[in-house]
């Protein structure tokens, strides 16, 4: 059958006055998430944007008439949808000139070396993606010791020794530079931000507005500051993660990114355990930048003290079995099958084993994708929409990558993640059948994909991944997880100068500052409170115990996910020994990753879910006006700032 380049306006035309099946939220975060800017003076509909992404996979895969038609209108109509990442990037000029990275959510890598990892990961997270770092003991104790103590001063003038170029390399350059100095060439040296513009100056080629160099300079003395300290010494675990958080503080500057990342460390380090534990001491603020996981083959040897998070003394960290990952894909195929013995960690969110590059520093890419189950028919729309994505992900899996690691990497992997998001609500839960046969449908889909590409098979297909803003579009709940609460607030971050600030603040929303780990208010950024009330009859975490959650997720990691199931088990404080009962029996052969959160008393302020009485719903509702709508003029400056220096975006 003939391949087909890019779709007829006249196929396009049909839908663009069709009603998309928005949920609650899903038109709002829409458009301030994933609408680019177009000619003249608005931003996409939804119609555009699919069109867009669809193009430009075609472009990428090779697609029949009848597979491109059929891809559009299931985006279109919610059942599936490209990565977040995906739908913000396909198409675009930045996608072009970066490759791969433009398109991939997250990475993963070891840090073993003084300089590559520490570079790689502020490259991608300028880039918009989240990053995964191991900093296990015996990857962190191979660097050497930080040899001077130099001076890195920052002089405004012309007469320095480096002049920071106004984009992301230069930014990334001037971290490598004071990375070498104090392991390798011992020269002190001082550096220029006179190229970089400062902070609300226009961006004329990519609009909106600049984050300023004052948080990039902070952030390199606060990194000198932890080097100098080491002075003669090895760098310990929680130095690389502070100098990682830090990094990622440098990031956010400007609200014009996020960052994500997750730091794996070992059972036995106290200084790491400790790292996010409010109750026994102050934390600086940048500890708030990475979600923390320890590495455990084994349950039984977690320390007493690993579970003070779980008591709401501080945050809880996760748990990652390393063993499990390389040796498994689906529990249901047992041992040995679809292996991953190279497997250093995992994404930020935990549901992608990834590897990691010792040659530059860089690491494995997610190649993610998702299914909305509530709105898939039966089993055979199922196979078919589970097909026509893996085509969209094996085809990205072909494209070129900044770093020489990640490209043989995943040339070797073809690591795909086809997920499927809410589970609780769908008609599918407990129906192992229906998972296997989707499941083989797809592996025999590789094996002739694969070969028309003339590609290798993918050595992982499937995953569950968190899935919070994409599952806000359709108004499904989130990956395995049950609704928050029948009644609920849901927080959301924007940035102090978003449009959509004023607009929420108009509509009646409650806006306030972000409150940091430190305690102290970021006025920078602003959380906006929205109240939800989720569908009658949906399973609400009250109605589960969080045993019961983990046997959904082990249920989705035997029957669907080769990679892991993402999952935060909302749990009480007297659920803990027959959480710690079922880890005991299970754990060590069943679970890749996993971790917690108390439902309520978990010490968090401006908490991501908040449980709301009815009552308390419909006052809140009854003040606001929701947001079905968005002008155009008022979204045009957020999607300006987005297209920051250097092709950077948010992660989406």
């Amino acid at each position: 059958m003939s391949q087909l380049d890019r779709l007829s306006d006249q196929f396009v035309a049909k839908y663009k006055d069709r009603k998309v099946p928005w949920g609650q939220l899903g038109y709002a975060t829409y458009k301030r998430t994933y609408a680019r800017k177009i000619e003249g003076d608005g931003t996409e509909e939804w119609f555009q944007t699919i069109e867009r992404c669809v193009n430009s996979a075609l472009g990428i895969g090779k697609f029949t008439k009848e597979e491109a038609e059929f891809l559009y209108d299931s985006v279109f109509n919610l059942k599936c949808n490209f990565s977040g990442r995906a739908l913000w990037q396909l198409g675009t000029k930045t996608m072009k000139k970066v490759g791969g990275d433009s398109i991939q959510n997250c990475w993963c890598c070891v840090v073993n070396d003084p300089v590559k990892p520490f570079c790689f990961v502020f490259n991608e997270l300028m880039l918009g993606g989240g990053v995964g770092y191991n900093i296990q003991k015996e990857n962190v104790y191979e660097m050497p010791k930080v040899k001077h103590n130099v001076k890195v001063i920052r002089k405004d003038d012309k007469d320095v020794n480096f002049i920071v170029p106004d984009n992301r390399e230069g930014w990334v350059e001037l971290l490598r530079r004071v990375l070498e100095a104090f392991f390798y060439t011992g020269k002190d040296f001082t550096y220029s931000t006179i190229c970089v513009r400062p902070k609300g100056a226009l961006i004329k080629s990519f609009g909106g507005v600049a984050s300023g160099p004052e948080d990039l300079c902070a952030g390199i003395t606060q990194i000198c500051m932890i080097l100098s300290q080491r002075v003669g010494k090895k760098l310990r675990p929680i130095d690389c993660l502070d100098v990682m958080n830090i990094i990622g503080s440098i990031v956010v500057s400007g609200n014009v990114r996020r960052s994500a990342q997750l730091a794996l460390g070992d059972v036995d380090d106290s200084a790491f355990l400790s790292a996010k534990d409010w109750s026994k001491h102050r934390l600086p603020s940048w500890r708030d930048k990475s979600n923390n996981s320890v590495a455990c083959s084994h349950i039984a040897d977690l320390p007493d003290y690993f579970w003070s998070g779980y008591k709401g003394e501080g945050e809880p960290y996760g748990l990652i079995n390393l063993n499990n990952l390389r040796r498994y894909g689906r529990l249901a195929d047992g041992l040995d099958y679809r292996t991953d013995r190279r497997v250093v960690g995992v994404n930020p969110c935990g549901e992608i084993g990834l590897e990691g590059s010792s040659e530059d520093g860089s690491g494995e890419a997610c190649n993610l994708a998702e299914i909305f189950l509530p709105n898939i028919s039966d089993v055979n729309e199922f196979k078919k929409i589970g097909e026509i994505m893996y085509k969209v992900v094996k085809s990205i899996s072909c494209m070129k990558f900044l770093y020489d690691g990640t490209n043989e990497i995943v040339q070797r992997n073809h690591r795909l993640g086809i997920g499927v998001t809410g589970f609780m609500q769908s008609k599918f839960v407990n129906d192992a059948k229906s998972f296997d046969d989707v499941y083989k449908h797809i592996e025999k889909a590789d094996r002739e994909y694969s070969k028309e590409l003339g590609v290798g098979k993918s050595i992982k297909l499937t995953t569950v991944k968190p899935s919070g803003t994409s599952s806000l579009l359709p108004g499904v709940t989130s990956g395995v997880h049950p609704a928050y609460a029948p009644c609920y607030i849901r927080r959301i971050r924007m940035a102090a100068n978003d449009p959509l600030v004023p607009l929420c603040e108009k509509h009646g929303y409650k806006v306030e500052p972000l409150l940091q780990i430190d305690g102290s208010r970021n006025m920078d950024t602003m959380v906006v409170e929205f109240p939800v009330a989720v569908p009658k009859g949906t399973i609400c975490a009250k109605d589960v115990t969080a045993v019961q959650q983990i046997e959904h997720q082990k249920f989705l990691q035997t029957h669907w996910s080769d990679n892991a199931v993402s999952v935060t088990v909302y749990f009480k404080k007297e659920e803990l020994p027959q959480i710690k009962e079922w880890l005991a029996k299970n754990y060590d052969e069943s679970v890749k990753t996993i971790s917690f959160l108390l439902h309520s008393g978990h010490g968090f302020a401006q908490a991501p879910y908040e449980e709301i009485t009815e009552q308390a719903f419909k006052e809140m509702s009854s003040k606001t006006k929701p947001i079905t709508k968005v002008d155009d003029k008022e979204v045009r400056s957020l999607i300006d700032a987005q297209e920051c220096a250097g092709g950077a975006c948010p992660i989406r």
